[in-house]
C-alpha cells in the first residue's frame, strides 16, 4: 500500500510539472526547444537523463548481470561517446542551428543547411524519426510493463496501459518545458537511486575490497572485463569493439541533439559538459556495480530471478524498507518516463513540422502545428504500446521483450542514419545535400539489413556478429564524404554562412 501511495505521489509532481509548463508552451518554438531559453542545469542533466532511459537501471545491469563485467565496455563506450558528443558537437549545434533560419528540428537543420527547397532530406529525416524511436519508445513502455508487474503483480498489460497513460499525459501538455524540467528532477533522481544499492551492498559486506573477494570466490570471471562470465570464455575483437561502439550512437540522437539547441547561452555547454559528464560517470559507474554486486548478494541469499532485467528492483525491494524501496523504485519509472516523453516530444515535432507542414498542409498555423503535435503525442504512443504489448513476457525473451535489444537497434538507426550527416553538416563545408541524402539512406538501411538478415550469418562469418551501428556509420560516412566530392559543390550563400559560424562570437546568440 505504501508502495503505492509513493508512485501516485510522484506521478502527480510529473503531472503538475506538465500542467504548470502547458501554460508556456504558446508557439511552436516553445514547444520543440522551450525559446531556447534553458539553463545549464536543466540543459545538462535533461540531456542525460533523456539519455539513459530504463536502460541504464534495467538494460545494461541486465545484460551485465548475465556476462559480468565484459559487457561494462558498452559504459566505456558511452561515456567517451557523451563527451565527445557535449565537447565538439554541442556549441556547434547550438550556432549553427540558430543561423540557419533559426532551425528547431534537426530536420530542420538538415533542410536549411544544405538549402533543400524539395524537401527531401526533411520527409527523409521525419521518417527515420519516428521508425526508430517507434522502437526506442517501445522499450520504455516494456520497461513500464515489467516495473508495475514485478512492483504491484499487475498483470503486464494493466501495467503497460497506466505506464502509456501516465508519460503521455505531460507529454501531451507541456512540450519541451514540462520534459526538461521533469527530466531534471528525474534525473536526480535516478542518480541517488542507483548509487544508494552498490553502497549498501558494499556496506553489508564491510567495504568495496571484502565485497569483489567474495564475488571472485563464487565467481572469478564475474569482475574479469576480458572474460564473460557466463561462458567463462575470453570476449572477441569484434565484441569489444561492438560495446564500444555505443559511443558513436550519440552524434546522431535527435532527442539527446535539441538540448544542445535549447540552452540559452552557448558559453555555458561548458558547465553543463561537466555537470553531464559527472551524472553519467556516477550513474554508468553504479549501474555495472549494481549487476555484479547484485549477482553475488542473490546468489549469497538464494533469491531467485526470472528476469536479468529486474535486478535493480528485486535488490531495491530486498535491502530497503517499503517506502525507502518504493522511492528507488520510482527511479526506474524516472528513467523511464524521462527518456519516452523526450521521444514522443521529437517525434512529433518531426511529423507536424517535417511532414505534415510540408507535405499535407503547407499553410498551417502555428496552432494548428501544435494540435497536430499533441495528437501524433497519441498516436505514437498508442502504436509503441501496442509493439510494447505484442512483446509480453511469455518466457521466450524475444526481441520485443527485451529492453536492451529494442534499446540498441534503436541507438544503432539513429547513429547510423543521422551521426555521419551531423558531424559533417557542422565541420566539412564541402558537405551538400546528394552526399547528405545518400549517407543517410545508406546508414539506416544497413541497420535495419544488418539488424534483421545479415546478423544472422554470424555463426559462419563472425563478421557479421558486429553491432550494426559500426557498418552502419562507416558506411554512411564513406558515402557522405564521396558523393560530395563527386557532386557539385555548395553554393557561395552556404559557404558563406558556414564560415559566418565559424567567425561568429557566442555571445551573439543570447537572446
Amino acid at each position: 500500500m505504501m508502495t503505492m501511495v509513493v508512485f501516485i505521489l510522484y506521478l502527480l509532481l510529473m503531472l503538475g510539472v506538465g500542467f504548470y509548463f502547458s501554460k508556456k508552451a504558446n508557439s511552436l518554438n516553445s514547444y520543440y526547444l522551450g525559446n531556447r531559453n534553458m539553463n545549464k542545469w536543466v540543459v545538462a542533466m535533461s540531456a542525460q537523463a533523456s539519455d539513459m532511459s530504463g536502460w541504464l537501471l534495467m538494460g545494461l545491469p541486465g545484460a551485465i548481470y548475465l556476462s559480468g563485467l565484459s559487457e561494462a565496455w558498452i559504459g566505456v563506450g558511452l561515456a567517451i561517446g557523451t563527451y565527445i558528443n557535449w565537447k565538439i558537437v554541442g556549441r556547434r549545434l547550438r550556432k549553427y542551428t540558430y543561423f540557419c533560419n533559426d532551425s528547431i528540428t534537426l530536420p530542420d537543420f538538415f533542410a536549411n543547411r544544405f538549402r533543400d527547397k524539395r524537401g527531401i532530406i526533411r520527409v527523409i529525416s521525419a521518417l527515420f524519426i519516428l521508425a526508430f524511436f517507434l522502437f526506442y519508445t517501445t522499450s520504455g513502455f516494456v520497461s513500464c510493463g515489467k516495473l508495475f508487474s514485478t512492483i504491484f503483480g499487475w498483470e503486464y498489460t494493466t501495467a503497460l496501459l497506466v505506464g502509456v497513460v501516465v508519460v503521455v499525459s505531460y507529454t501531451f501538455l507541456g512540450g519541451f518545458l514540462a520534459v526538461s524540467w521533469t527530466d531534471f528532477v528525474q534525473g536526480i533522481l535516478m542518480l541517488i537511486a542507483v548509487l544508494m544499492i552498490p553502497i549498501t551492498i558494499c556496506t553489508l559486506n564491510d567495504g568495496f575490497a571484502p565485497t569483489i573477494d567474495a564475488m571472485n570466490k563464487v565467481n572469478p570471471y564475474l569482475m574479469n572485463i576480458f572474460t564473460n562470465a557466463s561462458t567463462g570464455k575470453a570476449i572477441t575483437v569484434i565484441s569489444l569493439l561492438s560495446s564500444l561502439a555505443w559511443g558513436l550512437g550519440y552524434f546522431g540522437m535527435p532527442h539527446i541533439l535539441v538540448r544542445f539547441m535549447s540552452i540559452k547561452n552557448p558559453d555555458e555547454i561548458t558547465h553543463s559538459r561537466r555537470i553531464a559528464m559527472t551524472w553519467v560517470i556516477l550513474s554508468l559507474g553504479a549501474s555495472i556495480l549494481i549487476a555484479v554486486f547484485g549477482r553475488y548478494y542473490l546468489m549469497q541469499h538464494n533469491i531467485a530471478l526470472d528476469d536479468p532485467e529486474k535486478v535493480f528492483m528485486v535488490l531495491a525491494t530486498n535491502l530497503f524498507p517499503t517506502v525507502i524501496a518504493a522511492v528507488i523504485m520510482a527511479a526506474v519509472l524516472a528513467a523511464i518516463m524521462s527518456t519516452a516523453d523526450s521521444q514522443l516530444l521529437v517525434s512529433a515535432s518531426a511529423f507536424s513540422n517535417d511532414l505534415y507542414k510540408r507535405l499535407i498542409h503547407k499553410r498551417a498555423s502555428n496552432k494548428e502545428l501544435m494540435l497536430v503535435s499533441r495528437a501524433i503525442v497519441l498516436v505514437i504512443a498508442l502504436v509503441a504500446g501496442f509493439l510494447a504489448y505484442q512483446g509480453r513476457p511469455n518466457g521466450s525473451h524475444g526481441f520485443l521483450d527485451v529492453v536492451m535489444s529494442l534499446v540498441s537497434f534503436a541507438w544503432a538507426g539513429f547513429g547510423s542514419t543521422f551521426g555521419p550527416v551531423v558531424l559533417l553538416a557542422l565541420f566539412w563545408k564541402r558537405t551538400n545535400l546528394p552526399g547528405a541524402i545518400c549517407g543517410m539512406l545508406s546508414g539506416g538501411i544497413l541497420a535495419f539489413v544488418w539488424k534483421f538478415y545479415l546478423s544472422g550469418f554470424a555463426d559462419s562469418y563472425a563478421i557479421f556478429g558486429l553491432y550494426e551501428l559500426v557498418p552502419g556509420f562507416v558506411v554512411s560516412f564513406v558515402t557522405i564524404v564521396v558523393v560530395s566530392l563527386c557532386t557539385r559543390k555548395p553554393s557561395d550563400e552556404i559557404v558563406k554562412e558556414f564560415e559566418q559560424v565559424d567567425s561568429s562570437r557566442l555571445s551573439d546568440l543570447i537572446h
